[in-house]
């Protein structure tokens, strides 16, 4: 994952030293997908490669790349 990918969600899995995400991809859909679950195979035809949206402005979107850190 290139560097350069800011994030503040320090409870993250990915989040990584100098606020940076360490993911190897990044998920992002539109608001109006926040809840959907990307775990089902609708979801994956539905939500998929071939699936575009548009966003007037980066508040309409949300990353889906977020996984709560072990806190064990």
């Amino acid at each position: 994952m290139p560097k350069g990918v800011a994030c503040s969600v320090s409870n993250c899995a990915f989040w990584d030293e100098g606020n940076q995400c360490g993911a190897q991809a990044i998920n992002i859909e539109i608001d109006k997908h926040a809840h959907a679950d990307l775990s089902t195979e609708f979801a994956g035809g539905e939500l998929g490669a071939d699936h575009q949206d548009k966003a007037e402005e980066s508040s309409a979107t949300c990353c889906h790349t977020f996984q709560p850190k072990d806190n064990a």
